[in-house]
């Protein structure tokens, strides 16, 4: 029986980790949650699940209702509360799928515990990769990738010598104006962004996955899960969605990992690796169906954000902390309709030229320039710079 903490429960991969874990009860208890403003979902879960003893509000207030009603549990609050519970709760995997650099401090406690971490959080790697690998190399804490891209990765590198990969290939959707040029984005809505072709996702991803962000970010993190260079990590079209990611080795053969568009499989793949366990209520790929599958190189001048990502990896460092940190509050700023969707790039750009480069960034450091970039950004869009 492995004890399960979940971080961000009231997401859709938190959501997703729970129907996961109702179909495992044998084999998962669900000790600790943490839920963000969503009180009414924690009295869900917890009269669901009378294994919990550990939850996380985002708000005092939230939490000392919580803990009038239900006085046996232990609740915590705020960004603290989250540190507190990924280091006071009993469990043996956590899962991260927290949104945004909030979710880089659990991930290093969970690794300095000696933990499995199930990481859903992007930013933990672009922002803190560097610490992150110290910690792996320190300890015996592991990182399991619930990203669909990285999980097919993950699956198709199982019993190979990573040392005969020649390149990690990334597939990417195009997302939602992928048939569209740079001119007919420049006055986007907010509603035609988050009209994804393959996916319902959260807002911030939806829009990162239009100017292909998201996949800048996911290269960053490929580097770090599996130690590989940038030089051999490469992205691709793929508008089907249905191979989640590539490795092609050193012989030319190529491993990919296909299957329908459910978050449910990486989740639960991170969850019980190395087994393999019965999905319940999926929709299998019918391969008696004719299946077409398309793959398009990208274009950098269309997406210069992935290029950018591709340079920020590089140079390491709190690069990544700066560049996360301004995309997250640019895209906030376009989902507030205050400013345009090619001003997200406009930010990022800017925050970089002006940020200060720190080679080898203490936690502190990166919590800094995070900050820092936040509000240049909102100095920018007060500035009416972008």
């Amino acid at each position: 029986m492995k004890k399960v903490l979940l971080l961000g429960a009231s997401g859709s991969i938190g959501t997703q980790s729970v129907d996961v874990i109702k179909h495992h009860l044998d084999e998962f208890m669900l000790t600790g949650i943490s839920v963000g403003s969503r009180v009414n979902y924690v009295k869900e879960l917890v009269s669901s699940f009378s294994t919990i003893e550990f939850v996380c509000v985002q708000h005092e207030s939230d939490a000392k209702v919580l803990q009038d009603e239900y006085p046996y549990l232990k609740v915590y609050y705020g960004d603290k509360g989250l540190e507190k519970i990924s280091q006071n709760t009993d469990y043996d995997i956590m899962i991260n799928a927290l949104v945004g650099f909030v979710g880089l401090e659990p991930t290093l406690t969970c690794l300095q515990r000696n933990k499995v971490c199930a990481l859903a959080n992007k930013e933990s790697l672009v922002a803190g990769g560097v610490l992150i690998q110290k910690e792996l190399d320190a300890g015996n804490g592991k990182l399991y990738p619930i990203d669909s891209e990285h999980s097919a990765i993950f699956q198709s590198l199982q019993g190979e010598d990573i040392r005969t990969v020649d390149k990690l290939i990334i597939t990417a959707s195009g997302g939602s104006f992928r048939d569209r040029t740079r001119e007919e984005i420049k006055n986007v809505t907010v509603e035609e962004a988050l009209n994804h072709p393959n996916w319902k996702m959260g807002g911030r991803i939806t829009i990162d996955s239009a100017s292909m962000m998201n996949k800048g970010f996911e290269v960053i993190e490929a580097h770090y899960l599996f130690q590989i260079p940038f030089s051999k990590i490469d992205v691709v079209i793929h508008r089907e969605s249905f191979i989640h990611s590539m490795v092609q080795f050193e012989d030319s053969a190529v491993m990919a990992q296909i299957g329908s568009a459910d978050m449910r499989v990486p989740i639960q793949y991170a969850l019980t690796y190395p087994n393999r366990k019965k999905l319940y209520n999926s929709q299998k790929i019918d391969f008696h169906k004719a299946l077409q599958l398309h793959f398009d190189p990208v274009d950098y001048e269309r997406y210069p954000l992935l290029y950018i990502a591709y340079k920020v990896g590089e140079c390491g460092g709190n690069y990544g902390a700066i560049m996360n940190a301004a995309d997250e509050k640019a895209v906030a700023l376009f989902l507030e309709g205050k400013i345009s969707f090619l001003n997200i790039e406009k930010a990022i750009i800017e925050t970089l030229k002006k940020s200060t480069y720190i080679s080898d960034p203490t936690l502190q450091q990166l919590k800094e320039s995070d900050q820092w970039a936040r509000m240049f950004v909102q100095k920018l869009y007060e500035e009416n710079k972008l």
